[in-house]
C-alpha cells in the first residue's frame, strides 16, 4: 500500500514516467515554478529582474531588487483537484542586504485508499510543504549574490519524508543597457528522512545559466535560459521508443528555454515563452507539438503587481498560475 500511495503522487508529478533518476524522486514539485511571470517565460528563468517576492525560488540573487516590506502571493491550478499555492515576504536591512521568508504547498486533495483488489478502504490526503529563508547582497552597483535555504516535506497519507537543500545565485545587472545575467545551482541538498528504511531519494539538482536583454529599438525583453547544464546523457531524458534514437541536436536543445515580453506600456507586459524539453517529452507521450508553448500577462504599478499565465506540464491537463505582489514600504 506505501508503494502505491507514493507511485499515485509521482505520477501526477512526472506522469509520462520519465528518466529513472526523476521519477523516483519525491521532490519533483521543486521544478515547478512559484513565479506566473517566470512560468509565462517557459517556467524557468533566473535572470528577469523585477520588484516581484516570488523572484528569491527562481535565484535568491534578484531578491537584491526587491523593495522593502513586500509581500507576494501565489496560485497554480494543476490537475486532478491539485493546487500549488504559496505566499513570500522581504525585508531589506541597509543599503546592500535582503532577506525574505517563503513558504510553498502542493495541496493533492482527498484520495481513494484501496486494497490489491481495488476494494475501496477509505480516503487519505497527500501535501508537499516547503519552507525557505532566503538572502540576497548586492556586491556592487551591478553585481548580486544571494542563497536560500529550504525544507522540503513531502506528507502522503501517514507517509512522511524530509529533505534538505540549499540554492546558490549570481546576478550582473546593467540598468542602463537593460541586461541582466545569472548563473545559479538550484537544489543543492540530500534527502534526510526516507519514507521507509531502504528508499533512497533525492532532490532535482539544477545548474543554470540565462540571460535577459531589453531592445533600443523595440519594446521587447528577449530571455535565454540554459538548464541542467549537468546533464548531458541521452537516457537523461524522455524520449518514446519509436522515435528512434535521440539526436545529439535535440538532446542539446533540451536545456533551452526561451522567452519573450512585449511591454506596449510602462505597466504591463505580455510575454510568450518555449520550453523545448516540456515540448519534446509532452510530444512524445502524445499530446501536441505546441505543449511547450507558455504565455501571459501582468500589471505593474507602483505598489501593487499581478501576474497570470497559461502552461502546460502533464500530457493531460494544463495548468493556470497567478500571482500577486505589493509594497509596503512608506505606507
Amino acid at each position: 500500500m506505501k508503494k502505491g500511495v507514493i507511485y499515485i503522487i509521482l505520477s501526477l508529478l512526472l506522469p509520462l514516467g520519465l528518466q529513472a533518476q526523476e521519477s523516483t524522486s519525491s521532490y519533483n514539485v521543486l521544478k515547478l515554478p512559484v513565479s506566473s511571470h517566470a512560468s509565462a517565460l517557459g517556467g524557468d528563468n533566473i535572470s528577469h529582474v523585477e520588484d516581484r517576492p516570488d523572484v528569491g525560488w527562481s535565484n535568491p540573487a534578484l531578491l537584491s531588487g526587491v523593495t522593502d516590506y513586500s509581500v507576494g502571493f501565489n496560485f497554480m491550478t494543476y490537475g486532478a483537484g491539485s493546487k500549488y499555492l504559496g505566499v513570500q515576504g522581504v525585508k531589506a536591512i541597509g543599503q546592500r542586504h535582503t532577506v525574505a521568508l517563503m513558504g510553498q504547498l502542493m495541496d493533492y486533495g482527498e484520495m481513494k485508499e484501496t486494497d490489491e483488489q481495488g476494494k475501496i478502504l477509505g480516503t487519505f490526503s497527500a501535501n508537499d510543504i516547503i519552507l525557505a529563508m532566503g538572502y540576497s547582497y548586492l556586491l556592487s552597483d551591478r553585481w548580486a549574490g544571494g542563497a536560500n535555504i529550504k525544507m522540503v516535506c513531502p506528507s502522503y497519507d501517514k507517509y512522511h519524508a524530509f529533505g534538505l537543500g540549499v540554492d546558490l545565485g549570481l546576478n550582473y545587472f546593467d540598468e542602463e543597457r537593460d541586461f541582466s545575467a545569472s548563473f545559479a545551482l538550484r537544489n543543492v541538498g540530500a534527502q534526510l528522512k526516507d519514507f521507509h528504511e531502504g528508499q533512497s531519494g533525492h532532490l532535482p539538482f539544477n545548474m543554470t545559466f540565462g540571460f535577459t536583454k531589453g531592445l533600443e529599438s523595440l519594446p521587447v525583453r528577449l530571455n535565454v535560459t540554459l538548464t541542467d547544464l549537468t546533464r548531458w546523457k541521452k537516457n537523461y531524458y524522455f524520449h518514446a521508443s519509436d522515435e528512434g534514437e535521440m539526436s545529439n541536436m535535440k538532446m542539446a536543445l533540451n536545456h533551452l528555454v526561451l522567452g519573450v515580453d512585449i511591454l506596449p506600456v510602462d505597466w504591463l507586459y505580455l510575454s510568450l515563452g518555449y520550453n523545448v524539453r516540456r515540448g519534446n517529452e509532452l510530444k512524445s507521450a502524445g499530446a501536441s507539438k505546441w505543449a511547450g508553448l507558455t504565455a501571459g500577462m501582468g500589471l505593474q504599478l507602483k505598489r501593487l503587481k499581478f501576474g497570470a499565465s497559461y502552461a502546460k506540464y502533464h500530457v493531460g491537463f494544463s495548468s493556470l498560475q497567478f500571482s500577486v505582489a505589493y509594497s509596503l514600504d512608506n505606507l
